[in-house]
């Protein structure tokens, strides 16, 4: 496997190959005395870099150019070989071959647009003052009740926690599971899940994160605030891989949840998979009702997850973080459908002590008071957006006896909120029109202040520090100042 080239999207053996193609190309129009030597040097070069590909894994971007090489190399050694055969050699005029450059050139050129346009996503860096360790933990949970899954649900879900100095050459974790095996299986699914083919989302597998999995904790002692993170419908629990890492750097314990039967793909340690089976009808109404009933699933997940980290805490479960999780201060997290979760587990259990909701809708009744600040994150609502959406989202706000806040982030879509900025198409109807990393590191920053002022109580002018990144308008509630 070839890496990226820092601030590129091709790694050092994918340029050489578009260097060599363009040379290939172009030599037609060089100088005589220069086309043979300059053929011959690009043919080289073109060997050793596509020899590599091959056996390090040619990614698709990379098709074109190579089969451009291919064609003009077979086009440039035509006149050698009809020589040799005792036959006159052809050659092309100029106003014919001029054409064929330019498309040589463009399907050339089509190679690191593409790899531009789906790069292996490249993680920033996090900001805290500690390294990011990685675990893995999987078990069963009782049914929720629903009548969704009447067999135990088991339930796999990764903690990103901070860590002590790991090795400079220790392994980062893959992107989407504990091996590359398992990160393949799951990009797979999320294209299959998203309806586009599979090949475009190849660079996932072959990305690393900046944890290291089973990195020693922390030294000093100290006990760390836990946040639970639900993701989007269909999604998993690495689409927050950067959020998650740069809450764990600044001292918090993250715990992502991958739902069985709703998450694209959960991939299990017997090596079982489990595939979605949530799909929306196109009947609104339905659609609603299918959405309440993922959502109190999801719910029971967090809180299950919740339950079972006090044992962890307590040392009757396994895991590596005994002693070191301060279930006392938890939050519920979660994008989309997986926000609507978070507030919903938390208006049910007052273990949990604030909400993060990433451009969630409420979904289910709205029920009664209760005691939770919340912060949400929405794109900017317009004309396109869902109208019930806001009016919702503020009647829940609303009904908090804590202050609470709504940030709108300018440029921003729907998976802005997540690691997708890193991989897909800079498209603005995609994932806003915002720099690939600020997205991710806007709703990284904006947690990090509310979650320092509710679970911390570390004395931060939330209003302002929200106000960095966007709109902030702020719900208190009924009888404050």
């Amino acid at each position: 496997m070839t890496e990226p080239t820092a601030g590129l999207p091709l790694s050092a053996p994918e340029a050489l190959t578009v260097l060599g193609a363009i040379v290939l190309v172009l030599a037609r129009w060089l100088p005589r005395r220069l086309r043979g030597p300059a053929a011959l040097a690009a043919g080289a070069l073109l060997v050793g870099s596509v020899t590599v590909l091959v056996v390090t894994g040619l990614r698709w971007q990379m098709t074109p150019v190579v089969a451009t090489a291919a064609v003009v190399a077979a086009l440039a050694l035509a006149p050698s070989m009809a020589r040799r055969s005792g036959r006159t050699p052809w050659r092309a005029r100029w106003w014919l071959a001029l054409p064929g450059s330019v498309v040589g050139v463009a399907l050339v050129a089509a190679g690191p647009v593409s790899a531009w346009a789906f790069p292996v996503p490249e993680f920033p860096a996090p900001s805290g003052r500690f390294p990011v360790g990685t675990e893995v933990l999987e078990w069963s949970a009782r049914p929720d009740g629903a009548g969704r899954d009447p067999e135990p649900r088991t339930l796999v879900t990764q903690l990103w926690y901070p860590a002590g100095r790991s090795a400079p050459d220790a392994r980062r974790a893959p992107y989407l599971g504990r091996t590359e095996a398992e990160a393949r299986t799951v990009s797979a699914a999320l294209a299959d899940y998203s309806g586009v083919p599979g090949f475009l989302l190849d660079g996932l597998p072959r990305s690393r994160s900046h944890a290291v999995p089973g990195a020693p904790v922390a030294d000093g002692g100290g006990r760390f605030p836990v946040v639970l993170f639900s993701p989007g419908l269909g999604g998993v629990r690495t689409q927050n891989t950067v959020w998650a890492e740069e809450l764990a750097s600044h001292g918090y314990v993250v715990v992502a949840v991958d739902h069985p039967y709703d998450s694209a793909a959960v991939v299990l340690s017997d090596g079982r998979t489990l595939r979605t089976r949530v799909a929306a009808t196109g009947d609104r109404a339905k659609d609603e009702a299918l959405a309440e009933g993922w959502t109190r699933t999801r719910a029971a997940d967090l809180r299950a997850v919740l339950s079972r980290l006090e044992r962890v805490d307590r040392g009757e479960a396994e895991g590596l973080l005994t002693g070191r999780i301060d279930t006392g201060r938890a939050a519920a997290a979660g994008h989309s459908l997986g926000g609507a979760a978070a507030l919903q587990a938390a208006r049910q259990d007052p273990r949990f002590d604030a909400v993060v909701d990433l451009d969630g809708f409420p979904h289910g009744p709205v029920g009664d008071r209760f005691e939770q600040p919340v912060l949400a994150l929405t794109q900017e609502i317009g004309p396109g957006t869902d109208p019930d959406y806001l009016p919702r989202l503020t009647r829940v706000l609303e009904l908090s006896e804590a202050t609470s806040y709504r940030l709108t982030v300018p440029g921003a879509a729907h998976l802005t909120f997540t690691d997708a900025p890193l991989y897909l198409p800079p498209v603005p109807g995609i994932i806003g029109s915002l720099e690939r990393t600020e997205g991710p590191r806007i709703t990284a920053a904006a947690t990090l202040s509310f979650l320092d002022a509710t679970l911390r109580r570390t004395p931060v002018d939330l209003p302002a520090a929200l106000a960095a990144h966007g709109k902030v308008t702020v719900h208190r509630p009924e009888g404050a100042g």
